[in-house]
């Protein structure tokens, strides 16, 4: 129960921490926003820059009432005294059809440009989910070692929908906006600057305002996106680890952790929208006040008389100060909608520095060039073909002169004199030497952390070692490719996971053209046809959820079907048998005897009846090797091994 609490208590605390890796203080990194504009671009090369163009005529049109305004009150102030409505309804009448036609095409616009972004937005998010999962393909297994799984899955939902947020509307109406509050400023110069000097008065005011409000908004806002992705690891690490809670009572202390996560988030989520939501109607007040201003400033130049300067060399008048008023309304608003989509933009570009963290992770180095192809014998000598022999070479490319060298895979593996480490400061593997022949089998015996999986992990390139040598059949693993290398190796994990779908497609994971006769048959190998024909629809039987519904043994059957499906010269089994009963071990003992038959297996087991027949017995301790033999060699040694094997000594 201690020991449960404290890795719920860690949980929490790491929890309640920023992301790893995510950089100091949530700061979004430099250069984001520039990089999202490229890549969107870089995906519709032509439909982008036709957009942006749709949204500047939009915006400009929706500028430009004030100067249809500014003429229509001009003409009907000029003739006020002495012409009448017929002297001016022609050209009132032509303004007004103008204005209108200008409205048509600008709606046309908006239609248009806003069809146009649902397709880049659906299409930018559908690439880089692809870019997204293609990269974490290629990374190396450290980093989901590392990184937790409900904080990689916030990748695909919080960061991509906040880029959706983003591209689809914080964009437009900010682009939008600049371009109306731009375009507004230029003719508010045009034909006053008196008065376009009280509105930018105004406008420091409310941009003093935004950064002093908005500027904490932005800070809550990245750390609200950051918070989501760790409770979202919370929640995930514990409905994965749900029967252990039950099974320790641990419902309440469970509850207790999660709602000081989640409450965090609250915190958070909170100062962010508090600040938010203060922003709008303070800057939606200062441009009513503003509004005011502009009218009482206008009438007091007006009756005071007061000389215009401007562009326009037009004189103050009613022609002037009207428009000015809704010039002012809308220049407020539109900067004031600014202020608005800054929040957002700054929650789509912190998820945008997630998603380019993630796309930024060096993939797994692979410098190999050997490969891995079928061959047959001709007159003594090895020769590729394209057809399935069930015969397999290694391919060996010599730059120095050009030829090509062909090595039969056989399934010798070397160790000499390795040295690892996960951290590079401290080294957990010390001068390992092994030296499998092949159709050998290989055991590991030690205490839980002695490296026993870590000498696996070695063998199959999920680590590279820190010194020593590893060679395949002779040849340095790091010359081969790991797709060749893990290909020539088949895998059976302790932990086991199975995919959603049928029994057949699971078995037939570890080969992937493999027919149904030869699913069959490897189910039939290690025991595992006689429960999967008792399924309601056997082999066609749908497993979801990690296959749930099966035990446990039946799960790790499974799993070793899968191992014998692709037909191996050398099997690692890692714990293989833990999790079968003793009866359901000697059914898969028969058929792993029969599948080790002529390969080089490595067998890493607790249970030390199961490894009693194997050709080598290496006992590791700390990291080194402190025994090695067969059993009956390591038996009259009477050391370590013989006091595992008679209870002397239990494994720690």
């Amino acid at each position: 129960m201690a020991d449960n609490k404290k890795n719920i208590d860690e949980v929490q605390k790491e929890a309640m921490k920023g992301p790893r890796g995510r950089g100091k203080g949530g700061v979004i990194k430099k250069g984001t926003a520039k990089r999202v504009i490229k890549m969107v671009r870089s995906f519709y090369p032509v439909m982008m820059p036709l957009v942006i163009f749709l949204i500047i005529f939009s915006a400009v049109v929706s500028s430009i009432p004030a100067v249809f305004t500014q003429n229509v009150i001009g003409l009907i102030e000029s003739n006020w005294e002495n012409g009448s409505w017929e002297d001016i309804k022609s050209d009132v009448f032509k303004y007004v059809m103008i204005l209108v036609a200008l409205y048509v095409l600008s709606l046309i616009a908006a239609i248009v440009f806003n069809q146009l972004m649902a397709v880049i937005t659906q299409g930018t998010l559908d690439k880089m989910r692809k870019k997204m999962f293609g990269r974490m393909q290629d990374l190396p297994v450290k980093f989901f070692d590392t990184n937790g799984h409900g904080d990689i899955m916030s990748y695909y939902t919080n960061d991509i929908d906040a880029l959706r947020q983003m591209i689809s509307q914080s964009f437009p109406q900010l682009l939008q906006a600049g371009i109306v509050v731009f375009t507004v400023f230029c003719i508010m110069i045009y034909y006053s600057l008196w008065l376009t000097i009280v509105v930018v008065t105004g406008l420091a005011i409310m941009l003093f305002i935004t950064k002093k409000i908005g500027g904490k908004s932005s800070r809550f806002f990245i750390q609200q996106q950051q918070q989501v992705a760790k409770t979202e690891a919370f929640i995930e690490e514990m409905m994965t680890g749900q029967k252990v809670i039950k099974v320790f009572n641990h419902e309440e202390d469970a509850e207790r952790a999660f709602d000081q996560i989640n409450e965090k988030l609250c915190e958070v989520s909170n100062n962010a929208n508090k600040n938010a939501n203060i922003l709008g109607p303070i800057l939606n007040n200062v441009g009513n006040i503003l509004y005011v201003v502009v009218a009482i400033t206008g009438s007091a130049m007006l009756i005071a008389k007061v000389p215009n300067v401007s562009i326009s060399a037009l004189p103050l008048g009613i022609s002037i100060i009207v428009p000015f008023l809704n010039m002012t309304k809308q220049f407020c608003g539109n900067v004031g909608q600014v202020s608005n989509q800054v929040n957002a933009v700054v929650m789509g570009l912190a998820g945008c520095s997630r998603i380019f963290q993630l796309l930024d992770e060096v993939p797994e180095a692979d410098e190999g060039y050997v490969t891995l192809v079928n061959c047959k014998e001709e007159n003594g000598n090895i020769v590729e073909t394209k057809e399935k022999t069930g015969m397999w070479a290694w391919k060996h490319p010599h730059s120095a002169d050009g030829s090509i060298t062909y090595t039969k895979l056989t399934g010798a593996v070397t160790l000499d004199d390795v040295d690892f480490g996960y951290n590079p400061d401290k080294i957990v593997l010390h001068n390992i030497t092994i030296n499998a022949k092949p159709g050998q089998k290989v055991a590991f015996v030690g205490a839980t952390g002695a490296g026993k999986t870590t000498i696996t992990n070695l063998i199959n390139r999920f680590y590279d070692i820190a010194d020593g040598k590893i060679r395949y059949d002779g040849i340095n693993i790091n010359k081969i490719k790991k797709g060749a290398l893990r290909t020539s190796l088949g895998v059976v994990l302790q932990d086991t996971h199975l995919f959603t779908g049928s029994v057949m497609d699971n078995i037939r994971y570890g080969k992937l053209d493999a027919s149904d006769e030869e699913c069959i048959k490897a189910a039939k190998l290690v025991g595992a046809d006689d429960f999967i024909t008792r399924l309601p629809d056997g082999y066609d039987t749908m497993l979801y959820n990690d296959a749930a519904n099966l035990s446990q043994g039946q799960r790790q059957l499974l799993s070793i079907a899968r191992a014998a499906v692709s037909d191996p010269p050398v099997m690692i089994m890692d714990e293989a048998t833990s999790s079968i009963d003793t009866r359901t071990e000697q059914i898969v003992q028969r058929g792993m005897d029969a599948l080790m038959k002529g390969r080089t297996v490595f067998v890493i087991a607790h249970r030390l009846s199961t490894v009693k027949n194997s050709d080598v017995i290496i006992v590791l301790d700390h990291g080194k090797i402190i025994e090695r033999g067969s059993h009956e060699e390591l038996i009259n040694m009477k050391g370590q091994y013989y006091q595992l094997y008679t209870g002397a000594f239990e494994l720690e």
